[in-house]
């Protein structure tokens, strides 16, 4: 799902984006509700980034990529740990691209998430470019979603993965 966001592009450089998990819920510009591997899923843009809640009958997990006031954890490369009974795996990595190279990975992404039936892409505006996009997938009790937030004036395309899927038990 497309959407044209009508508000200023409040997250405008990718050193700004900071990681949290178990935030409440947060005004949200646009969101996509699913249900994947059993669980609701509710993909959400906020006019500072991203937010996916998930929520199952083990419990409820929300992890925000955004620029935040007070927010003091920054986008980490890596993170496992476990949230109740569940496995949390996320993965950031941010790359620099030439205008060129920007312009068409941005078309590509653009064109993948907007036409998946997971997926939901808003564009800020000012530029066909500055977007943040989220697609999410469910596969034997796990549920996946990718995100990309675009800064086209620095030329720089934050990419982030995460897997929540039940812990498995030991023993």
């Amino acid at each position: 799902m497309l959407t044209n966001l009508n508000t200023a592009y409040t997250d405008t450089r990718a050193d700004d984006l900071a990681w949290a998990l178990g935030r409440e819920p947060l005004p949200a510009l646009a969101a996509l509700d699913l249900e994947l591997s059993g669980a609701k899923l509710q993909l959400r843009l906020l006019g500072a980034s991203h937010q996916v809640l998930l929520e199952e009958e083990r419990g409820f997990c929300s992890e925000t990529v955004a620029c935040l006031p007070g927010s003091s954890t920054p986008l980490p490369l890596g993170v496992a740990k476990r949230v109740g009974d569940w496995e949390y795996e996320f993965a950031a990595r941010v790359e620099v691209l030439t205008p060129g190279q920007f312009a068409g990975r941005a078309q590509e992404l653009l064109a993948l998430v907007s036409d998946h039936p997971h997926g939901l892409v808003g564009v800020f505006p000012g530029s066909p470019h500055a977007f943040t996009a989220l697609l999410a997938l469910g596969h034997e009790g796990h549920v996946h979603w990718r995100t990309w937030h675009a800064y086209p004036q620095d030329g720089q395309l934050v990419t982030t993965r995460t897997t929540v899927g039940a812990r498995v038990p030991v023993g």
